[in-house]
């Protein structure tokens, strides 16, 4: 991976660290459905008056077919799964659970495109889940009925996440990344539209659930869905989806920056295992990486 890749990954990683502090103050009020709706619906709206105001033309007649599918499998499916999940499970284990993506698209791309699992990936993957508990720490809740389907809802978001990454890298190659953003966020709002109709809030919207929505739709989805098809057809989807690894470690900081929550030893050792784990996946040379930029000083 180039310099300028790991930067996006370490940025796509920060936004999506934050989303997860914005949905746990929208779903509950909002619900699951009416939250990931206006999260798609504004964040589609934004990019198209962005493409709009610099002039870019999108690429929808000949793919709409395309753009239902990621934005089933990269959107409405697993945004609505985790946005329930989170109702029921711990921070902790939702983390944990999420950061089995990366092993799931690499299982997907063995099997679809030809990609090789390797003895030193799933080593990097067993880090960089073990990093996510060492992070956060194992904090065990009862394994209710409930639980066990909001754990089941996460796997499978993570499966689903899996599938639209090796899809858009196999299907959409070639086609620009404003294109594949607006193209995902619009059909997922109209696959999500229905069922949010019906699920609208009877309760007052406060000042604080519409700010997480705005940050939910433009920085979180808008914005983060450029960079992350950028390293789709940049690294490819494997690399790419080690993104979930550093998800949680952001999520940690943001709690320091805004909430002044204390960092703990165990949770800068689970960073540096986390912080070897991507290194690890993506065969970065870490001596040659800082040679490269110690020149460019």
């Amino acid at each position: 991976m180039k310099t300028k890749d790991i930067g996006a990954l370490f940025l796509l990683a920060a936004m999506w660290g934050a989303s997860f502090l914005f949905l746990r103050i929208a779903s509950p009020v909002l619900g699951p459905f009416v939250t990931i709706e206006l999260r798609v619906l504004l964040a589609g709206l934004a990019l198209l008056l962005y493409a709009a105001a610099a002039r870019r033309n999108i690429r929808y007649k000949d793919l709409w077919k395309k753009y239902i599918i990621i934005g089933a499998l990269n959107a409405a499916i697993p945004f609505v799964l985790i946005s329930t999940a989170t109702l029921t499970l711990n921070a902790s284990l939702a983390a944990i659970l999420n950061s089995t993506t990366p092993l799931f698209a690499a299982l997907v791309a063995m099997g679809w495109l030809g990609e090789r699992l390797t003895l030193k990936k799933v080593l990097g993957f067993l880090m960089g889940v073990t990093g996510v508990v060492i992070l956060l720490g194992w904090n065990p809740i009862p394994l209710t009925p409930k639980v066990l389907l909001s754990a089941s809802f996460s796997i499978l978001a993570a499966i689903t996440y899996a599938f639209g990454g090796v899809y858009t890298k196999k299907a959409l190659a070639g086609v620009d990344s404003l294109s594949l953003a607006i193209g995902q966020q619009m059909a997922a709002a109209l696959l999500i539209l229905p069922i949010a109709l019906t699920k609208l809030p009877k309760v007052p919207v406060s000042g604080a659930v519409a700010i997480s929505i705005a940050g939910l739709a433009l920085p979180c989805t808008a914005i983060a869905y450029l960079i992350y098809f950028y390293l789709i057809g940049s690294v490819g989807p494997t690399k790419t989806l080690c993104v979930t690894f550093l998800v949680p470690l952001f999520g940690v900081i943001w709690g320091f920056v805004f909430l002044r929550e204390v960092i703990t030893i165990s949770m800068l050792l689970g960073l540096s295992i986390i912080l070897l784990s991507i290194f690890t996946i993506s065969d970065i040379d870490i001596g040659a990486l800082f040679k490269k930029e110690a020149k460019k000083l």
